[in-house]
């Protein structure tokens, strides 16, 4: 499992440190957009993450305390994962690079989400973090 280990004490490179983990980031991406919860959920998404990464990165987001993992109600022996505070306050920053690669991105994409973000950020961000914090409280 991957460790996220500070080499200095500069917020910028503690930030890149798990930002630039592109896996972490788009597991997260599916619980904000499409909401997934479980394993399978994460392993269906188009970018095709291999069973090791994906179990390595559930791991490790949860030790780092982005996420936390509580039994499926359907069925005991699967898991479901959800977002902590520390997990939703990167919304912004996701969000940022939405914008950013929309713009710049040499492929078109038709998310109509994308297209409301871009047209209300700050209320996007309040709506996102609000349906994450009541799912978070009910699983606590």
């Amino acid at each position: 499992m991957k460790n996220l280990q500070s080499r200095s004490g500069c917020p910028i490179s503690y930030s890149l440190d798990f930002i630039g983990d592109k896996w972490s980031l788009l597991i997260i991406r599916d619980m904000i957009f499409s909401d997934k919860k479980s394993y399978n959920e994460f392993l269906d998404s188009d970018e095709g993450i291999a069973t090791n990464i994906l179990g390595n990165r559930l791991k490790f987001l949860e030790s780092e305390g982005f996420i936390i993992k509580r039994d499926s109600p359907i069925k005991k022996s699967k898991k479901n994962y959800f977002l902590t505070e520390k997990g939703i306050a990167l919304i912004p920053i996701i969000f940022e690079m939405v914008l950013w690669g929309k713009r710049f991105s040499p492929t078109e994409n038709q998310n109509k989400v994308f297209d409301e973000i871009e047209e209300n950020k700050a209320e996007y961000i309040l709506k996102s973090q609000q349906k994450l914090r009541e799912q978070l409280k009910r699983e606590k």
